[in-house]
């Protein structure tokens, strides 16, 4: 990554100022899979995360969202977390691309609009 990029861009990864923090003022603690990395302040009781790539909170695992938000003070490691039936793999978010939802009868759908059923009936003044 060019020095530019680690200037101004915060969506891939850590900028050069919260690289100076962490260097600073952090304490590495640990790594998901991943390799997002998770750092703890020396002083007081911060928590963050320096996400490989990009930047998309709900790439957090379930184990580490625990400890982040003070569900629980244990690692990951340490607690021997196992995770529920319900929970799913990460998926991306993919909002605003070409690959995003949009319901029946979107302006987005290529395949066209349903017909109508012909059970509407516009309203007309007296």
């Amino acid at each position: 990554m060019t020095v530019f990029q680690k200037l101004f861009t915060w969506w891939n990864g850590a900028t050069i100022g919260t690289a100076l923090f962490t260097a600073r003022k952090g304490e590495r603690v640990g790594e998901d899979q991943d390799g997002n990395i998770y750092y703890k302040a020396r002083q007081g009781d911060r928590r963050w995360v320096i996400y490989k790539g990009e930047v998309e909170a709900s790439r957090v695992p379930p184990e580490w969202h625990r400890w982040l938000h003070r569900t629980t003070n244990d690692l990951p490691d340490q607690s021997h977390y196992v995770p529920k039936p319900w929970e799913k793999p990460h998926r991306p978010n993919l909002t605003g691309s070409d690959a995003a939802y949009a319901p029946p009868g979107s302006l987005k759908k290529t395949t066209g609009r349903d017909r109508a059923t012909g059970d509407y009936e516009p309203w007309r003044p007296n």
